[in-house]
């Protein structure tokens, strides 16, 4: 059993990993903002809570002290300033790797982005690949990259409860970004963390990375209206062509200070996040479920 940090742990995809880690009888220490709306969420669980920011330095002392393995959730995910991406998720994530190997971690599990693979690159999926870069680059650390799909479960999962608040934001119409022909795998929680639960201490894992993705790929279309589906709503789909949602975000972004459409929004619905999975399957014993079944898991009917 080893003392486990979790940064970002108080998020949805992190609660549920802690909880998992404390199950197999590890130590948990979590690393999450001062602010965090959720801040209430682990308690009772045994796991020790500490407050601080990687992009503060000085809030990383002695937060590794008597860690084995490493857990690197926190990132930002939306932002209008592409700054941000670059202040927390490469600069954080540059900051905790330093940190980690002055205090003799010996095992970095880094959780990435499905992103990282689009050819049409946003701010967010770019940060991402840096911080890939910058994980296998040292050689302090034995490291295991992991690239989760569309995650969700009956409490969502940010870029699912984004998209589903896309698809509901008017009550009849559904302006659909392109042709939604781009295939995805959404993956469901519960898989997701059985696959993060088998890396520690798996010596498979070790300079590998992972694709996380669900046990089906389905087109953007047709999972729109599997969502709508399983959240008994109906819409009529009008697709808008891409160009068109471009100029759209473009001129919602110079007069709107959080517009609904946005390049990363639109680079989300048009690019393949297929992922093969078949790596983490043979070392890991990964056996993710597909989205229909994933579903009528989460949201029944």
């Amino acid at each position: 059993m080893s003392k486990i940090l979790v940064t970002g742990g108080l998020g949805v995809m992190g609660t549920t990993l802690v909880k998992g880690l404390l199950s197999k009888g590890n130590s948990v220490r979590v690393l999450d903002i001062p602010n965090h709306p959720h801040k209430n969420r682990l308690d009772g669980t045994g796991a020790e809570l500490v407050f601080g920011d990687i992009t503060n330095r000085e809030s990383l002392e002695g937060l590794l002290s008597g860690v084995d393995t490493v857990f690197h959730l926190a990132a930002v995910l939306i932002a209008r300033d592409p700054a941000v991406f670059e202040k927390v998720n490469v600069q954080g994530t540059k900051n905790l790797i330093e940190a980690s190997i002055k205090a003799g971690v010996n095992h970095f599990i880094f959780v990435s982005s499905a992103s990282v693979v689009y050819p049409h690159t946003t701010p967010y999926s770019l940060s991402k690949r840096e911080c890939e870069r910058m994980v296998k680059e040292q050689t302090a650390m034995k490291w295991t990259i992991v690239r989760p799909t569309l995650a969700y479960n009956e409490h969502g999962g940010q870029e699912f409860r984004m998209f589903m608040d896309s698809l509901t934001r008017f009550p009849i119409f559904t302006p659909f970004i392109g042709n939604g022909r781009a295939l995805k795998r959404p993956v469901h929680v519960d898989d997701l963390m059985a696959g993060f639960l088998a890396i520690p201490g798996n010596e498979k894992a070790y300079g590998k990375t992972y694709a996380f993705s669900g046990g089906e790929a389905i087109s953007m279309w047709d999972l729109a209206k599997l969502m709508l589906k399983h959240t008994r709503q109906k819409r009529i789909f009008i697709p808008i062509p891409i160009p068109v949602c471009k100029l759209i975000a473009a001129v919602m972004g110079s007069i709107m200070k959080n517009p609904p459409l946005t390049w990363n929004g639109i680079a989300g619905v048009m690019q393949d996040a297929d992922l093969d999975n078949s790596e983490a399957m043979a070392d890991l014993g990964y056996k993710p479920i597909g989205i229909t079944e994933g579903m009528q898991r989460s949201y029944p009917i």
